[in-house]
C-alpha cells in the first residue's frame, strides 16, 4: 500500500489510540493461566495482539470476542494448556514470541513457535539461555538463537540470573517461567524496563517484591482479573509529535497510560521544552492514566542515553523527527537495541528521514540530529516496520509538499486504525 499526506494548515482536534499493545498481551496470557473468568476491554486491534490471542486459542484457551470491538472473556486454564496440534504462529511479534516461549517452558509437552521472515531473523538467545538455565529444551536455528523454536517443557527450578540488557520480554520470559519453577527466582536488572507483567501479576494474587533494580518471584497460582486496557502510549508519541511541531497544532490524545516505566518519551520532550498537559489523571487495573494534550511548541536539542533508553525504545523514529525541528544538536545513544527491531531501526531510519531532508547521522548505538526546522515531502518507505511507516507519517503531516510512503500498510501492525485517524483529523491530508 502507498500512502500521499500533506501538512494539513491547521492540526487540532482529539484522537483515542487504540488500547496498549503491551497491556493488551499480558491481559490475555496471564489471565489465560489464571483460575477464573476475566472480561477485558480496550485491547489493542492490532496484528501483534491478534497473534497472541491465536496462539493461546491453539494451546486450548477459551476466548471469546465480546459485542464490542477490543472486549473479550477469558476462561483461565489454571495454568493448564493442551498440546497444540500445529506449529504456533506469532506473526511479526516479537513480545507473543517471547512472552509464550516463557509460558510454554513449563507444559509437560512438545511446541514449536514461528513467525513471519522479519521476526525468524530476531535474536531469541536471550530467552532461550535462562528459559534452559530452569530446566526447558529449548532447539532453534542458528545455535539455538532464532526462531523456529522447539520446545519441550516440563519441571522447571528456579534462577538467579543477571539480564546482560534491560529488556521488559526477557523479564516476562522468564517471570511466566518462574511462576511455576520450584523455588524462588530472582532477577537483576541493568536498569528499569516496562515494569506490565509485575504490576499485573501482583495485581492477580502473585508475589513479586521489588530491591532497587533487583525482581524476587514466588512461584504460585493466580486468580482471572478484568483488565480496562488504557490507550497505548507508543501510538499516542505520533500524535504528540505531530502536534508540537506542526505550527497551528491542539491535539488532545484520550485514555493513555502513562505508567513512568513507559513514559520517557514525554520527559525527554518535556525536557526539549514541549507544550504537553496532562488532564484528568486517574488509575485503571493498577495502570496510570491521563488525557494529554499536545501544542505548538519551540523545541530546543537534548542528549538522551543510558537508563532512559529502554523507556522510549519504541518512540525513538518518531523522536527523531521531533529533533528535526529542536534548536541544536539532538543525540541518541545506547540505543543499539533498535538494530534488532522489525528493522534496523538506527540505519533506516536515518536513511528515510534523510530523504525528506533531516540532516541527520547514523552512529553505532544511535543517531546525531542537526535540527534544521523543516522537512520536504518526497517518497520513502516503510521497510515494513509499522513504527517506521507512523513516523514517517508524522513527517509528512509537518513536511512541506508532499510525502509519499511506500508500505504503508505496516501500521496496522500494532494500529489499524492509524491512516483513518489522520483522515478523521486532518480532513484532505491523505490522498
Amino acid at each position: 500500500m502507498r500512502q500521499t499526506i500533506r501538512k494539513p494548515r491547521v492540526h487540532k482536534g482529539s484522537i483515542a489510540p487504540p488500547g496498549d499493545k503491551s497491556v493488551s498481551h499480558r491481559a490475555l496470557i496471564l489471565n489465560a493461566i489464571a483460575g477464573g473468568t476475566a472480561k477485558v476491554t480496550g485491547l489493542s486491534g492490532g496484528e501483534d495482539v491478534a497473534s497472541t490471542a491465536r496462539c493461546l486459542r491453539d494451546l486450548g484457551v477459551r476466548i471469546e470476542p465480546g459485542d464490542a470491538e477490543g472486549t473479550a472473556t477469558i476462561f483461565g486454564s489454571q495454568g493448564l494448556l493442551n498440546e497444540p496440534g500445529d506449529i504456533l504462529d506469532a506473526g511479526n511479534s516479537g513480545t507473543s514470541m517471547r512472552l509464550l516461549a516463557g509460558l510454554l517452558a513449563s507444559q509437560p509437552f512438545l511446541s514449536v513457535l514461528t513467525g513471519d521472515r522479519s521476526l525468524r531473523s530476531r535474536p531469541m538467545g536471550r530467552i532461550v539461555h535462562p528459559l534452559s538455565q530452569m530446566g526447558a529444551h529449548i532447539q532453534g536455528r542458528n545455535n539455538n538463537t532464532l526462531a523456529p523454536l522447539i520446545i519441550r517443557g516440563g519441571s522447571l527450578k528456579s534462577i538467579e540470573y543477571t539480564m546482560p540488557v534491560a529488556s521488559a520480554q526477557v523479564k516476562s520470559a522468564i517471570m511466566l517461567a518462574g511462576l511455576s519453577a520450584e523455588g524462588t527466582t530472582v532477577l537483576h536488572q541493568p536498569s528499569r524496563s516496562r515494569d506490565h507483567t509485575e504490576r499485573m501479576v501482583m495485581a492477580m494474587g502473585g508475589s513479586v517484591q521489588e530491591d532497587g533494580l533487583d525482581l524476587i518471584l514466588k512461584p504460585g497460582s493466580l486468580s482471572s482479573m478484568d483488565v480496562n486496557v488504557p490507550g497505548d502510549i507508543s501510538s499516542a508519541a505520533f500524535w504528540v509529535v505531530a502536534g508540537l511541531c506542526h505550527p497551528d497544532s491542539r491535539i488532545t490524545i484520550k485514555d493513555i497510560g502513562i505508567n513512568p516505566s513507559r513514559a520517557g518519551i514525554l520527559e525527554v520532550l518535556e525536557a526539549m521544552g514541549a507544550r504537553i498537559t496532562l488532564e484528568s489523571p486517574r488509575s485503571e487495573g493498577g495502570e496510570p492514566v491521563a488525557d494529554l494534550v499536545a501544542e505548538s511548541s519551540d523545541l530546543d536539542a537534548v542528549e538522551i542515553g543510558g537508563d532512559l533508553v529502554p523507556r522510549l525504545i519504541d518512540e525513538v523514529p518518531v523522536l527523531a523527527v521531533a529533533a528535526c525541528f529542536a534548536k541544536g544538536t539532538t543525540v541518541i545513544r545506547d540505543a543499539q537495541e533498535l538494530r534488532v527491531k522489525e528493522s534496523d531501526r538506527i540505519r533506516t531510519t536515518v536513511n528515510e528521514l534523510s530523504r525528506l531532508g533531516a540532516s541527520i547521522e547514523e552512529t553505532e548505538d544511535g543517531m546525531r540530529i542537526h535540527g534544521t526546522g523543516s522537512l520536504v515531502g518526497t517518497r520513502c518507505a516503510s521497510h515494513d516496520d509499522h513504527r517506521l511507516a507512523m513516523a514517517l507519517a508524522v513527517a509528512g503531516l509537518v513536511s512541506d509538499g508532499e510525502t509519499v510512503i511506500d508500505g504503508a500498510q505496516a501500521a496496522s501492525i500494532s494500529y489499524p486504525q492509524f491512516w483513518q485517524h489522520i483522515r478523521e483529523l486532518d480532513e484532505g491530508s491523505l490522498s
